[in-house]
Order: C-alpha cells, then structure tokens, then sequence
C-alpha cells in the first residue's frame, strides 16, 4: 500500500510536465485537466460552441458575447476569469503573437475601444469568438486583414 502510494505521489508531480493528458483520473477523482491543458480543454469546449447565438452577456450555450464564451469554456476547463474583457485581460498576462498556442487569449480594438473585443485561439491560425449581435459564435482566420488590424495583445490564463 506504501508503494502504490508513492507512485501516486511521484506520477502527480511530474503531471504537470505531460504534453498529453493522462489516461485515466488521478487518486484524487479529479477528472479536470492539468494545467497545461486547461488552455487545449477551453479551446475544444469553445470550439463546440460554434453556431450558437450571440447574447449580449450571455455566458451559456442558448447565447454567449465573446467574454462570456471565454469565461464559460475557461470555467469548464477549471479555470475561473470573471466575464469582462478588461477584467479578463487582467487577469491573464501577456504573451508574444509568436509564442501563441491554442487556449491562448487574443484581444482586439473594435469600434475605437482598446482590448474591447476576445477570442480563444485554436492553433493552426484560427480562433472562436462571439463576434456580434445578430451572429453566432464563430471560428476566424487571425491573418484575415479585419482581425489582423485589430489584434492588439495576446495573453495566456494558465
């Protein structure tokens, strides 16, 4: 029993370093990802959401605005940001455009307004968000010219 628990012990304190999540819960029940994965876990959870509606302030699948899309795929993924894009900014730091990798956050300047606009990049150039009303969640390219322009900051919750 001591050396079960043991390998227990030594197996949770290198989780942190898998680049895969494991295969089955730790001892602890724990059924939610490491936190390399939270940020992959949020991105997937998100990227289900596409086609919803866009529900000014909304933060559940029958409708999402884009910080509450973040903070409804982020919660499932057992990380908590409140559901503001200037508070999730702060919340979060900043990371390089190049050193992005998916569950990153990235916000943009719309309609003259700094960082008033969030999405969760999903690797290979794209991104989800809740654009506008009248629309439903949505994946974009991040090197179309609209977004490209926009993009003001890219920031990491885990």
């Amino acid at each position: 029993m001591k050396a079960l628990l043991t390998l227990g012990v030594v197996l949770f304190a290198f989780s942190g370093c898998a680049t895969t999540p494991p295969s089955a819960p730790a001892s602890s029940g724990s059924t939610r990802p490491s936190a390399p994965d939270r940020g992959d876990a949020a991105a997937a959870l998100a990227a289900k959401m596409v086609g919803k509606p866009y529900s000014y302030g909304g933060s559940s699948p029958s409708g999402f605005d884009c910080s509450g899309l973040v903070k409804y795929s982020f919660k499932h993924a057992g990380i908590t940001l409140p559901h503001n894009t200037v508070k999730q900014r702060s919340a979060t730091r900043l990371i390089k455009v190049a050193e992005l990798r998916r569950g990153d956050l990235l916000f943009f300047d719309q309609e003259g307004k700094k960082n008033s606009h969030i999405g969760i990049y999903l690797g290979n150039g794209r991104f989800v968000h809740a654009p506008s009303s009248g629309k439903r969640v949505r994946s974009d390219a991040l090197g179309n010219p609209y977004w490209k322009k926009h993009l003001s900051e890219a920031r990491r919750a885990v």
